[in-house]
């Protein structure tokens, strides 16, 4: 039986979820993140069972197999999904943020209509992609790539129950607090 709310956060590539969710979790100490399982190659600032669980294609498959996704993805040439134990286990201690692709989020929403939806907006795509150069990891074609589907990311917004643009991140993340105090205490 879960305990807490369910918060499925979503946005484009380089809107700036993650320093989001850091600063909105730092602030609310009885959120815990459900540490999504990736294919592609760690970041230098990521480490393993923090930011994701880092593992093989093989892996992926095998856990797709034996059914142990809430909902996963592929884009940008790697696999992604959120592993359903660590995340009911989760809910069972409080409230939960998933941070997932908006295909991740519409499955989420049909196995859990409960879950509440956010979509965070970049001010503009030209702002979308100086944040994707900004990082110095992301090729020419990923940027490409990514910027080719922050478009039809963007155009997924209208099924969400909250839609917050991050244009200034104290202004952001205070109205994600907002959000989850509405919803959740």
């Amino acid at each position: 039986m879960s305990k807490g709310k369910l918060f499925v956060i979503s946005g484009a590539s380089g809107v700036g979820k993650g320093t989001v969710l850091k600063a909105v979790m730092e602030k609310r100490k009885d959120l815990a993140f459900s540490v999504s399982a990736t294919t592609r190659p760690p970041r230098p600032s990521e480490e393993e069972g923090v930011h994701y669980y880092f593992i093989s294609e093989e892996q992926f498959e095998e856990m797709i197999r034996r059914d142990e996704f809430i909902e996963y993805d592929r884009h940008a040439k790697a696999s992604y999904g959120t592993p359903l134990g660590q995340m009911e286990d989760k809910l069972t201690r409080g409230h939960v943020i998933l941070d997932i692709e908006p295909k991740g989020a519409a499955i989420v929403h049909g196995k859990r209509p409960e879950a509440i939806l956010i979509f965070i907006m970049p001010p503009s795509m030209e702002e979308l992609e100086r944040r994707l150069r900004g990082r110095g990891d992301t090729s020419e074609e990923q940027i490409a790539i990514r910027m080719e589907r922050a478009k039809w990311e963007m155009d997924q917004r209208g099924w969400y129950d909250y839609v917050v643009v991050n244009d200034q991140l104290d202004v952001c993340v205070d109205e994600i607090l907002n959000i989850i105090a509405r919803e959740a205490d």
